[in-house]
């Protein structure tokens, strides 16, 4: 079977760096060096070994953050515009006996997840880090505040996953591996697949944006893909983004076969026009034709302008999919029904979908309506805020800390 069913993952090849413990090797690592991954890292490291994040073999030595801070690629000329790195303090480092050329044991909760031949360690200045990629460094930002708190220290070096993650409810039902996904994809006909980007519960808004990506791109499929990690306090709970976007399709609002949800394990960092084209390169790996993108893509407060995602795109014509770009959906009183911002006449009467309208629905201040939130989309968030969000379906310093993790890595068989 073809599983590579549109385009060539990012690269050339899609990554796969996955070779579970046997007897013999559990006995050859039990004299390893570790380090112990905080989730975020251990995120990164399984979306390393399973090919989202095409072409890397593992945490990128300097050269290449180097070349993607100034360049926004890699050192071999290929875009790419995040540094995907592991931090580690110096002196974990020395206690561990961590030196260039050893191997090293990368674990997570305690249990064995991947393997690193470690290329290189060394550090960098985080502060002008943060400035060439959040083009900030003001540390409300919350990505230049998670680059100023890393470690003093970074390991660079390919990775092999020898623990596979035990991916938990309701997030099991949503996460694929790109060779799966591809596969799926292949096996239902979809040859042009438009991605949606999401880190919301979907209003009307969002149903527009991805009814006129459909059309546009002349789809055979919309790929839904939530962003399942560590965000913001006050972004919404990462079980209610998939399972409101799931009875979109469970419920009718969008065909059967047209609509998939999926998970992407993956921290936002807020990197406005450089996180959404690394969220191009991602769905790429993943199978994807063409990409969405409507206002503030991967933005956070006034950092970036509304369509810096749109102008960013116009300096990658080798990218290798194509962007979808659309500008803003809201609600207009004086219409009656959801508008667009390149034919609604009544700007001065817009209603922001993505502001206090939608909160105060979800809130209790108001009842919504088919025209900016669905009733069924409203109750199944306030189920989730009681199951999963200690109450509230926004995120709060409690969910973080005591939320169920996304993936558990099981003890060695």
């Amino acid at each position: 079977m073809n599983v590579d069913n549109s385009l060539s993952p990012h690269g050339g090849a899609l990554i796969e760096r996955v070779r579970p413990l046997t007897a013999h090797d559990r006995e050859r690592i039990a004299a390893l060096p570790r380090i112990e991954l905080r989730e975020q890292i251990a995120r990164e490291c399984v979306n390393i070994a399973y090919g989202f994040f095409s072409p890397l073999t593992g945490f990128m030595g300097r050269a290449d953050v180097t070349a993607v801070a100034e360049t926004m690629r890699l050192s071999n000329g290929l875009v790419w515009p995040i540094p995907i790195v592991l931090d580690v303090p110096d002196a974990e480092l020395r206690t561990a006996g961590v030196s260039v050329g050893a191997t090293v044991l990368l674990t997570h909760q305690g249990n064995p997840l991947a393997t690193l031949d470690v290329a290189e360690i060394f550090s960098l200045d985080l502060t002008a880090l943060a400035g060439q990629i959040y083009a900030t460094t003001d540390p409300a930002h919350p990505g230049v505040q998670r680059t100023l708190d890393y470690a003093n220290r970074f390991v660079a070096g390919d990775i092999t996953l020898v623990c596979e993650p035990v991916i938990n409810p309701p997030f099991d039902r949503f996460w694929r591996t790109p060779r799966q996904l591809r596969a799926e994809l292949d096996a239902v006909g979809w040859r042009r697949v438009v991605a949606h980007q999401t880190r919301n519960v979907p209003h009307s808004g969002h149903e527009y944006l991805m009814k006129g990506a459909f059309m546009e791109a002349r789809a055979d499929g919309i790929l839904v893909s939530a962003v399942i990690g560590e965000k913001k306090e006050g972004d919404y709970i990462d079980e209610a983004i998939v399972l409101t976007h799931e009875q979109l399709r469970a419920r009718g609002f969008f065909r059967d076969d047209i609509h998939r949800t999926t998970a992407l394990l993956w921290d936002m960092r807020y990197a406005g026009p450089r996180e959404a084209v690394f969220h191009a390169i991602v769905r790429k790996n993943l199978g994807c034709t063409h990409h969405m993108f409507g206002r503030d893509h991967a933005g956070v407060g006034d950092y970036y302008d509304r369509y810096a995602a749109h102008e960013i795109f116009a300096q990658l014509p080798d990218l290798g999919i194509r962007s979808v770009l659309t500008l803003e959906w809201w609600y207009c009183p004086t219409c009656g029904s959801v508008a667009y911002e390149g034919i609604c006449g009544h700007p001065d009467a817009k209603q922001d979908l993505a502001g206090r309208l939608i909160r105060s629905i979800i809130s209790g201040g108001r009842e919504p309506s088919p025209q900016t939130l669905r009733a069924e989309t409203l109750a199944i968030v306030r189920q989730c805020a009681d199951e999963y969000g200690f109450g509230t379906p926004f995120v709060t310093e409690q969910y973080l800390r005591q939320r169920t993790p996304p993936l558990t890595i099981p003890p060695p068989p």
